[in-house]
């Protein structure tokens, strides 16, 4: 019986590793990650606990994604300083898929991503982690390192939005 089992077992395993990774849900701890960052050094999302923090994922070859980044940047510029109701502070943590790294720091300058936290999951690893399965897509944690936003909720003015609904007033 052990065997027959260990038989049907196993083979279920090896499908279950494959399958597609969902994303993190809204209200769950954020996974933490380490990448390397444009100036070769190791960016961290628990060394940003205590602040609001947005992981961004794009890539320089995403249309999409360079048209979102003058929002991004507007945001980051308005919130970075504020208190909200869990975080003192906003962050990005840009996390890039591009594959010539060249490409990558070269779109960081010409968009004026003036941000410090630059990550780059050359291995897909961390796009894997989060489910990350087209880009853009973006989550937003707050200072406990609580996923509270996801989506279209951390796209266009609903950054805004949702970040003035975490502001401390």
């Amino acid at each position: 019986m052990f065997k027959s089992s260990l038989f049907l077992l196993i083979p279920m395993m090896f499908f279950l590793s494959g399958m597609k990774q969902s994303s993190p849900l809204k209200g769950a701890e954020a996974p933490d990650f380490e990448l390397k960052s444009p100036k070769g050094k190791t960016v961290k999302l628990s060394k940003m606990r205590g602040k609001m923090v947005l992981i961004d994922f794009w890539a320089s070859w995403c249309r999409p994604c360079r048209g979102e980044n003058p929002n991004v940047v507007q945001a980051y510029e308005k919130y970075n300083k504020r208190k909200f109701k869990n975080g003192k502070g906003f962050e990005i943590l840009s996390v890039s898929l591009d594959r010539d790294e060249s490409k990558w720091i070269q779109a960081i300058e010409a968009d004026g991503l003036v941000w410090k936290n630059h990550g780059w999951d050359q291995d897909g690893a961390v796009s894997k982690l989060y489910g990350v399965s087209s880009i853009p897509k973006a989550f937003l944690i707050d200072g406990d390192g609580k996923i509270v936003a996801s989506g279209n909720e951390v796209r266009g003015m609903n950054l805004h939005l949702t970040l003035d609904d975490q502001l401390d007033n």
